[in-house]
């Protein structure tokens, strides 16, 4: 028999030579440092695109709560009602004659208007409001019907410049501005001393009225306005959002009561706070705005000044934001990753328990399905309950994996209470407005004192 051919060592393979990287990354505390930063950062492109996700939601919403209000009818603002007088003014021009050398003087009439404010405005709205639902989506509507009167003084534009006998009284209209239009549900007309005036739209110079619409009586009689006299008028709309009224009486004063429970009183001025009444049933409210409490006079020559900075009222919507909610949840998700990751770390530094990268990754993906569970359940429930659903689906997911990569009840069960903790103290800080920066930084100062002193003893020289 041949004897086998003696191997030399360089025709001899290695068996089993340890690949130094990978030893190196399960022995070095450095190494694992570096590789959970790195995944962080990785697992930050995810949790970009549920940002994404969530804005495209909270826009989608936006475009729906836009499409009921518009079927619905739009948010209500109310401007009037304004006397409107017509007034001649009158130019001399001269004009040199060649032949006789002379200048020949020749008077113009020019026609304006003159704009009178009541020197009274009282307006009372009783608000019947209801949510409208679309889809997943649900916006605040109403129907308001108001009721408004006041009284104007005798007209006098003597302060102005303007002479009596230079006013058409028998060419004096009312005008009523107003947005929402297609919202309005009875005829509009307006009772003088007795006598009812139907208004028609007048959609002349639209664009320079702020997006407010014109209505205008036909001629008054001339003998309402040689003394003071009294109007009324109702008005019913279906509308969104808000109503506000300007208010354009030298003494204004708003009686507003609903059913709608979370009201946001907006606008120039606030309402009276000894009137003021607020429940789970509704509200009734009071505003009193004098004429020193505005900077606008009463009567206003040529065109009407653009007032609505100065108006006031009400705002009807959905308070609860689900979608803002969960956006500022997930603006904690690089916190909530970096801290579950930390743990896991300590875990595996001082039990020299091994978690492959592939295992962390597995873990961060679990962080981030938590908010698209958000998301998608909050669109169906309130924010509360998707919260805990998600909240409860994920710290159960992580904490049963954990259980079969650390192969100790006890860290797992170490990992489900941290995560527990933290996502609590991520709810109580979304609730929070006003104190959720102090409890926040309370909260990181809290955690950053327990990870400090759950490391003090590990030897961090020691790779």
């Amino acid at each position: 028999m041949e004897k086998p051919e003696h191997q030399t060592p360089e025709n001899q393979k290695p068996i089993n030579q340890p690949n130094k990287f990978a030893q190196w990354l399960k022995t070095s505390i450095t190494a694992r440092m570096l590789m959970v930063g790195a995944l962080i950062l990785v697992l930050l492109i995810p949790l970009t695109y549920v940002n994404i996700l969530i804005e495209e939601r909270a826009y989608r919403q936006q475009d729906v709560v836009q499409e009921i209000n518009q079927k619905w009818g739009n948010e209500v603002m109310i401007y009037g009602p304004i006397l409107k007088l017509p007034y001649k003014t009158y130019s001399e021009t001269s004009t040199f004659n060649e032949k006789t050398k002379t200048y020949l003087k020749e008077t113009k009439t020019h026609l304006n208007y003159a704009y009178i404010f009541p020197e009274k405005l009282d307006i009372e709205a009783a608000v019947k409001s209801k949510t409208m639902h679309l889809g997943n989506f649900e916006s605040a509507v109403f129907t308001s019907d108001m009721a408004i009167e006041g009284n104007y003084q005798k007209p006098d534009l003597i302060a102005k410049g303007i002479k009596s006998k230079d006013v058409i009284w028998e060419k004096a209209s009312i005008l009523f501005r107003t947005t929402n239009l297609k919202g309005i549900k009875n005829e509009m007309k307006i009772t003088i001393n007795g006598k009812s005036y139907t208004f028609e739209t007048n959609f002349s110079d639209k664009a320079s009225r702020n997006h407010l619409d014109e209505l205008e009586t036909g001629f008054l009689n001339e003998e309402l306005l040689k003394t003071d006299f009294k109007f009324k008028m109702n008005v019913t709309y279906d509308g969104s959002k808000q109503i506000q009224a300007i208010p354009v009486g030298k003494t204004t004063t708003m009686k507003m009561s609903s059913n709608w429970a979370d009201p946001g009183f907006i606008g120039n001025y606030s309402p009276d706070d000894e009137t003021r009444s607020i429940t789970k049933e509704g509200f009734e409210v009071d505003w009193k705005v004098l004429s020193i409490n505005r900077a606008f006079s009463q009567q206003y020559l040529k065109k009407i000044p653009h007032l609505n900075q100065f108006a006031f009222g009400t705002k009807f919507v959905v308070l609860v934001d689900e979608y803002q909610k969960s956006e500022r949840s997930a603006k904690y998700g690089f916190l909530v990753i970096g801290l579950t990751f930390l743990v896991f770390f300590l875990i595996q530094t001082m039990s020299k328990i091994n978690i492959h990268p592939f295992q962390y990754l597995m873990i961060g993906l679990a962080l981030i399905m938590f908010y698209t569970l958000l998301v998608s359940i909050s669109e169906h429930s309130n924010f509360l309950k998707a919260y805990l659903i998600a909240g409860i689906s994920v710290v159960l997911l992580i904490t049963l994996y954990s259980k079969s990569i650390l192969r100790n009840f006890k860290f797992s069960s170490l990992i489900g209470l941290s995560l527990t903790a933290l996502y609590s103290f991520i709810y109580v800080i979304i609730q929070l407005e006003n104190y959720a920066l102090l409890v926040g930084s309370i909260g990181l100062f809290l955690i950053l004192a327990t990870v400090m002193y759950v490391s003090r003893k590990i030897d961090w020289h020691n790779g």
